[in-house]
């Protein structure tokens, strides 16, 4: 690979490391779809992360090193209580871990999304950290946030719990940031402001994979930015059925159900009864969560699906609020429902029913004869789809690699060698 040549000199190739959180999937393919995409352009690229997606993410055309993460089961535990994510111990061992690995592939900046580790281990090791994370965490986005289905809150209900959320939100915030700043004061870094979103948004850049027009931020610190939606969907074999089920000759509308795999189990099960009173056909990807499903006579089912084509032959999305299907499906242009648990998705559902392109549904209860409502509502509003087209082109408009390459060159205070159109 030839090094970047800038007036007459010769300097050595520009090296990029990302580092994932694997808590969840959508964290470890943000940064692999941009690393993908940098592939190729002069840059040298190391991906590290918990191999626990490997065979769902496919060869990648670079280095990946392993590192540990959390189990799934530990974060989603943790979110569904609404109890610290990491704790003191889990996050010395992070800083560890990563120190390690910065002292091993040595790069000019170290890309992370949700490794909130970075913010001490990149400091120490003096490497520019450039953090890509979500705006509705912002401590300056203008989103709030319903209460979650936590556990406590099924039993007490949405509005005590709502009450109760109100009041003890900023405590939560702190209680949060807690294991974080003790973490900070081990290492001989000063602490954060008490408000774990000020951890989620610590970077010495930071990226928002956000569109402004669904998560405005007042204001804007001068070194963040929005890049956009990170698009990625599962390669693989089609299901059998899939050019049946999108041959236009066979009438009726498509609506395509990604629930993930987490969420309260019946939810599923209730989204395909609700579907099952409209004309039309519905594509089920599962992400494992099958068994016991009872397919009724218009669905369509698959773990994995490609959610890009999914969302473009669609009418309808139903997903579970998080931003990668959100997204997905305003890149196509179609509304989406969000049957949302977790605060993430409260926040990313809340912004986007804000933009008008959207409709927030509890998980608790979602009951089929509520879904039934929201369904109905979702094919027949001229003005959900009419904000979705508006989203669509706003999402043409500004290429997430594009936006990203320019973030690190800000960064770096460097041009690459070239940036991927």
């Amino acid at each position: 690979m030839a090094p970047f040549r800038r007036s007459g000199e010769m300097r050595a190739p520009i090296s990029i490391l990302f580092v994932c959180e694997a808590a969840t999937l959508a964290h470890v393919v943000r940064l692999v779809s941009l690393a993908k995409r940098l592939a190729g352009t002069g840059v040298d690229i190391c991906l590290a992360t918990d191999p626990r997606y490997a065979a769902l993410v496919g060869e990648l055309p670079f280095t990946v090193q392993p590192i540990f993460s959390m189990p799934s089961e530990t974060f989603f535990r943790a979110i569904q209580r609404g109890t610290p994510i990491f704790d003191f111990p889990t996050l010395v061992q992070y800083v560890k871990d990563d120190l390690a690995l910065l002292d091993r592939v040595r790069p000019n900046v170290v890309v992370g999304d949700f490794r909130i580790s970075l913010g001490i281990s990149a400091r120490l090791a003096g490497i520019p950290f450039l953090n890509v994370t979500d705006a509705y965490w912002s401590p300056w986005s203008r989103v709030e946030c319903a209460v979650p289905d936590y556990d406590w809150v099924r039993f007490v209900g949405s509005g005590v719990g709502t009450a109760i959320f109100s009041r003890l939100r900023g405590v939560g915030f702190k209680l949060h940031a807690w294991p974080v700043n003790r973490a900070r004061r081990k290492f001989g870094l000063p602490a954060l402001r008490g408000d774990f979103r000020h951890v989620l948004d610590d970077g010495d850049y930071t990226c928002y994979a956000d569109l402004p027009e669904i998560v405005p931020i007042d204001p804007l610190p001068p070194n963040h930015s929005y890049i956009g939606p990170v698009p990625w969907s599962p390669g693989g074999p089609l299901p059998a059925w899939w050019d049946e089920v999108l041959d236009e000759r066979g009438g009726g509308g498509r609506v395509y159900v990604s629930l993930g795999s987490s969420g309260p189990r019946g939810v599923l099960q209730n989204v395909l009864d609700a579907l099952e009173s409209f004309p039309v056909k519905a594509l089920v990807s599962t992400a494992g969560r099958a068994p016991g499903l009872r397919r009724t006579k218009n669905s369509w089912v698959a773990e994995f699906l490609p959610g890009d084509s999914a969302c473009t032959s669609a009418q309808l999305v139903i997903c579970n609020g998080g931003s990668p299907t959100t997204y997905q499906a305003l890149a196509a242009g179609v509304p989406v429902i969000g049957i949302a648990t977790n605060m993430d998705q409260f926040l990313n559902m809340t912004a986007v029913s804000n933009a008008g392109c959207g409709i927030l549904v509890r998980s608790s209860p979602a009951s089929t004869d509520t879904l039934i409502k929201a369904i109905s509502r979702g094919l027949e509003d001229r003005g959900l789809r009419e904000k979705a087209g508006i989203m669509r082109r706003a999402i043409e408009r500004k290429p997430a690699t594009i936006a990203f390459c320019s973030a690190l060159e800000t960064l770096l205070g460097r041009k690459l060698p070239s940036i991927p159109g």
